[in-house]
């Protein structure tokens, strides 16, 4: 299951270089995570100080 950024985000962009496959972006608001890209490897959510990140 792929995984996806909740409201938690606090926008510091330690996510985006992390992911494995280019399926994290900023649309200028906030982070996000193309569904269709991710290969569910958690590395975002292991970096991630807030816990954002999290499986469908």
């Amino acid at each position: 299951m792929a995984y996806q950024i909740t409201e938690k985000c606090i926008k510091c962009g330690g996510c985006e270089p992390m992911c494995p496959v280019g399926a994290i972006s900023f649309d200028g608001e906030k982070y996000k995570i193309d569904a269709s890209k991710c290969v569910s490897c958690g590395m975002c959510a292991s970096v991630c100080p807030v816990g954002a990140p999290v499986s469908e």
